[in-house]
């Protein structure tokens, strides 16, 4: 069954930014009790590094009673030291981010793209920052020596 995707949703995992993928798989696992379901379609390595974690015909446990209709994608980072919310995200998985984002919403037409905190309900602050204003304001690095 076709899924009708009406968002793309940016996520951070909540980790420190060196958190490796199967530490945060395992947690899903043992700790939420998800089985072998990702959280996210996609994550990105703190190099920009993208990793397909899910067919995006599948559900991920990305915005609870909204999965079936979001595809997940999340930096690896976005808390301090402290374990409290900050924007660890690093300009590599910016760049990777905004190019998933791009691809993403030329696939899924019409996707609104929001981060994790901007759904009703979510007491999170997920990403750790603000997603539209991120896209808004994103900026290429450009090699002029190209």
């Amino acid at each position: 069954m076709k899924r009708n995707i009406k968002y793309i949703v940016v996520h951070c995992t909540a980790t420190q930014p060196n958190a490796s993928i199967e530490s945060i798989k395992k947690y899903w696992k043992e700790k939420r009790g998800w089985g072998d379901t990702s959280g996210y379609h996609y994550i990105i390595k703190a190099n920009g590094e993208v990793v397909q974690l899910l067919d995006e015909d599948k559900n991920s446990n990305g915005v609870y009673k909204h999965n079936s209709e979001c595809i997940n994608v999340a930096y690896i980072g976005g808390i301090d030291k402290a374990g409290k919310a900050k924007d660890t995200i690093t300009r590599a998985q910016e760049n990777s981010l905004f190019d998933l984002v791009v691809r993403l919403t030329e696939k899924y037409q019409g996707a609104e793209i929001c981060g994790h905190r901007d759904f009703p309900n979510v007491h999170k602050d997920c990403p750790s920052f603000d997603a539209k204003t991120w896209l808004k304001n994103y900026q290429p690095d450009i090699d002029l020596a190209a």
